[in-house]
């Protein structure tokens, strides 16, 4: 392979789908009701935790996701812990969790001081490897009053988290039929995944629980800002009750029946989100697009191809993701330094939690597949707004 003119292809067909640099890997757009919603927000002087913009929020999300619940918090990683708190987490037990994720899955489980158990991810969703992790299950686990037990460690293990990478929904199907064998409770990652749908459902919505994120760099959002979404009324309340800081409902007497967080997400923020979910199917068809036109760039180019979603699942395509082959593995850092030279940013997939400092020393099965894509993976410039040859 001449690696320069497959540099210079790459480059090329980038440059045919979002134009010459600069280009961000993704980047918020605010032309809806944003302005509007905002200064109705500061009019009001209600810009922290209580307003009208939380509620309308909170329902626009359930409303579409198909969640009968959705509690609005101040990141995707706190929604993640208070999930996993509601699942019944507890110190010292372990988590099933990609080890093919951002570090923000790994710590909402440390925060509550459990112990991250890292599993392999495949190349059909991105996901956890469905077939590898039941091998690995079966071999390495043993029930103890409807208990999953870990037999090297002695813990227990009590949650089953998939992460859906870049967008692209995992396989869910198998994922719940694991979570039952196993006495697992499944909860989702969906922080990446808003208008992403398997088999019809949307994200998040399939475990026990789910947490979404609203950060700058996601399809919509608040700034900051997260969510926990649940069909269980109970988990529900008691998600809204511990991310206010467990305070008791009273006219003006401050009391707190146990230890809460002030998760809340501020008006304001919501304010911003009420805007953007307007948008989001836009969005979503901006993005679907924008792949299709990767795809026809680079399905000329030998030795790299887009990843595209699985036949079971729409993807709302978060980043679009290059694939590099095994003869082309190589050139995984000229390419991205080259890109980013020209001003196009690209990155690479995260590191693998297990090859990071904090949690080195966590228990991990092999990890074939997630340290394959770490190597293969290259994200692209995603956002909805970019256009043929224009930004």
């Amino acid at each position: 392979m001449n690696s320069n003119a497959f540099i210079s292809q790459i480059i090329d067909a980038i440059i045919e789908v979002v134009g010459p640099g600069p280009v961000a890997l993704h980047e918020p757009r605010f032309d809806g009701n944003e302005w509007l919603y905002l200064k109705e927000c500061l009019d009001s002087n209600y810009v922290s935790s209580v307003g009208k913009y939380v509620d309308q929020f909170e329902k626009s999300l359930a409303n579409y996701t198909g969640a009968k619940y959705a509690i609005s918090v101040v990141n995707g990683t706190a929604a993640l812990q208070i999930a996993l708190k509601l699942a019944g987490v507890n110190c010292g037990e372990e988590v099933l969790v990609p080890a093919l994720t951002f570090i923000a899955t790994a710590n909402a489980i440390s925060y509550l001081g459990a112990i991250p158990h890292f599993v392999d991810s495949e190349e059909t969703t991105l996901g956890i490897d469905v077939v590898k992790l039941r091998e690995y299950l079966s071999a390495n686990t043993e029930e103890q009053s409807g208990l999953c037990i870990n037999r090297s460690t002695k813990r227990v293990i009590r949650a089953l988290v998939p992460m859906h990478t870049f967008g692209h929904p995992s396989d869910l199907e198998q994922l719940l039929l694991i979570a039952r064998d196993f006495n697992l409770v499944l909860v989702e990652d969906a922080a990446e995944s808003l208008g992403s749908f398997y088999k019809g459902q949307h994200t998040g919505t399939f475990g026990l629980l789910g947490s979404l994120s609203f950060n700058g760099n996601k399809t919509i959002t608040t700034g900051g800002g997260g969510a926990i979404l649940t069909n269980d009324e109970a988990l529900a309340r008691r998600a809204k009750h511990l991310t206010t800081t467990a305070k008791i409902s009273h006219k003006w007497e401050f009391d707190h029946d146990e230890i809460g967080y002030n998760y809340r997400m501020p008006n304001i923020n919501a304010a911003l989100g009420c805007a953007q979910i307007e948008k989001l199917p836009e969005k979503i068809t901006a993005k679907r697009e924008l792949f299709k036109r990767y795809t026809e760039e680079f399905k000329l180019i030998s030795g790299a191809s887009i990843f595209e979603e699985s036949s079971n699942s729409q993807s709302n395509y978060w980043l679009q993701t290059l694939l590099l082959e095994d003869d082309s593995l190589s050139l995984r850092d000229s390419v991205l330094d080259a890109c980013n030279n020209v001003g196009i940013m690209t990155r690479p997939v995260w590191k693998l939690m297990s090859n990071i400092a904090p949690y080195g020393n966590s228990p991990a099965m092999s990890l074939e597949g997630a340290n394959s894509l770490y190597r293969r993976a290259i994200n692209l410039p995603s956002s909805p707004t970019l256009q043929l040859g224009t930004k």
